[in-house]
């Protein structure tokens, strides 16, 4: 499968998974609000979710997908399928110890995490209730990650992309089913999150033996190619999830700003997720097997090539999304959560918390780009080092942001970092020669920028015609889907008209999705 149908088949189930993500959080919003529970359960479920995208999605895959493609490449399907085999049985063993050892200590867990909850009667108590219903979660999801990277090893990238959905379908009939037996939406919610692992793992289960991969359980045992993969496991491990690092600290911090600052980051960053999702996690797991197939096989100029293109594509969807959300900011977060028990003073806060994490989005994707990079090199530590450095500066620039702008701040150091992280990647790999950007891309790039810059200003003068219905009930809905659809159309027609990207070049995309 070629990389730009991959990135379309990856990202069309992604657009489907972001809808039912908002939708999931629009029913969240209206049943939570953005308060005491709220606070609570958004910490139970990153709380889970930051151990998978550190060790299961991010380290781990960025180990094991290289090494599983190189056996496939190389040794056959059966001695690929006993490597995964083996890595199977040690992830579950070793998640499973780790899951007891954190029920245990949930409290302690918790008040590390978000101590300033203790200002708050009985809402740190919530948050580890939750938290005990949730993070058996991390166990479920992490097996779905190792099965998700034999399916995308092997070319088939349908299947894994589309356990998403399944996770906010199952939250969220859990959430509408539980909600009058259970003493609060919170509660609902966190069992939702329990269901929807289960329901994610058994479909790849079914999903990897129709591949003819079906993984059988074994002993677990530290071959030297177990052993091989861990060592890149540990330091990969804060490399492939600086994104999830800088948030889980923007939670720690947000929990000593104000009651409902936790909610705010999540709330917003949700939304920022569609894009990012759409774009950056379809393009990263497309083009880790690939680059590694591609160097494997010495193809060192198509593996540039690919990351050209790769960034390419990135820029030109992140580009006009972030100036978008940059202009219409508060029409979209009133339309999608303003409701319930969330409020007009919610979405004022929660708005300009977009907006700032806006501002770091093509970043966010041009990450996703570089450091497979350095993974189909089977090089985990570089990138740790990097991170740990664009981590440090996010902390300080969160305590230096948080007095004046509070939880904003918080969002804009994110963005800020990534933006580090993005320059030192890019520096790094150029610096070794395993990256240079082509007359094509530097082209493309100053392009994108025109073309969203015409965007916007477009999307200012129709969201101002459009206030009087963006203010009214009944019509704010379709009104946001009119300056949702001026916004993609302006842009389109801008892309062509300065050259940011080719009619041809669009239709064979089509004609790719379709085939």
């Amino acid at each position: 499968m070629s990389l730009t149908r991959a990135i379309a088949t990856i990202g069309g189930w992604t657009v489907l998974s972001r809808i039912t993500g908002l939708m999931r959080e629009m029913l969240v919003a209206r049943y939570l609000g953005a308060g005491t529970v709220a606070d609570a359960f958004f910490v139970a479920f990153r709380f889970p979710n930051m151990f998978r995208a550190l060790f299961a999605e991010g380290a781990f895959n960025a180990a094991f997908v290289p090494l599983f493609a190189g056996k496939l490449e190389g040794e056959g399907a059966e001695a690929a399928r006993q490597f995964a085999e083996q890595c199977f049985a040690v992830l579950a063993v070793t998640l499973l110890a780790f899951i007891a050892l954190i029920e245990v200590s949930m409290p302690w867990a918790i008040y590390i995490l978000a101590s300033g909850f203790d200002d708050t009667p009985g809402k740190l108590a919530l948050a580890t209730e939750f938290s005990r219903i949730t993070f058996p979660y991390l166990l479920f999801i992490s097996m779905v990650s190792l099965q998700s990277g034999v399916l995308n090893a092997m070319g088939r990238f349908a299947a894994a992309a589309g356990t998403p959905v399944l996770l906010n379908l199952t939250s969220m009939a859990v959430l509408v089913a539980l909600v009058p037996y259970v003493e609060t939406a919170g509660h609902a919610m966190a069992w939702g999150v329990f269901a929807s692992g289960v329901v994610q793992f058994l479909w790849l289960v079914f999903s990897v033996r129709r591949a003819g991969m079906g993984l059988r359980l074994v002993r677990p045992r530290l071959s030297p190619e177990v052993r091989s993969m861990l060592k890149r496991v540990v330091p990969g491990a804060v490399g492939a999830g600086v994104y999830q690092v800088n948030l889980l600290v923007n939670t720690m911090i947000a929990s000593q700003v104000a009651n409902g600052a936790v909610s705010y980051l999540n709330y917003a960053d949700r939304v920022n997720q569609l894009p990012l999702g759409v774009v950056g996690i379809a393009i990263g797991t497309a083009l880790l097997p690939l680059l590694s197939r591609q160097l494997r096989a010495g193809e060192t100029a198509a593996a540039l090539e690919s990351q050209n293109r790769a960034m390419e594509a990135g820029m030109l969807l992140t580009v006009p999304a972030a100036a978008a959300f940059l202009v219409i900011a508060h029409p979209i977060i009133a339309v999608l959560f303003e409701r319930g028990s969330f409020t007009a003073a919610d979405t004022a806060a929660v708005a300009p918390a977009l907006m700032a994490f806006a501002l770091g989005l093509p970043a966010y994707v041009l990450v996703k780009v570089l450091t497979p990079g350095f993974f189909a090199r089977q090089d985990t530590k570089t990138p740790v080092k990097i991170a740990l450095l664009t981590l440090a500066v996010n902390v300080g620039l969160n305590f230096a942001l948080m007095g004046p702008l509070a939880h904003v701040g918080m969002a804009l150091s994110t963005a800020l970092a990534a933006w580090l992280n993005v320059v030192l990647l890019a520096w790094t790999l150029k610096k070794r020669g395993y990256f240079a950007t082509d007359r094509r891309l530097v082209d493309r790039v100053r392009r994108i920028l025109l073309a969203s810059f015409l965007m916007a200003g477009v999307l200012g003068a129709t969201h101002a015609l459009l206030a009087p219905l963006l203010a009214a009930p009944g019509l704010r809905l379709p009104a946001l889907g009119i300056l949702v659809a001026v916004g993609a159309l302006s842009f389109a027609v801008a892309a062509v008209l300065t050259g940011a990207t080719r009619l041809d070049e669009l239709k064979a995309m089509v004609r790719r999705r379709r085939s």
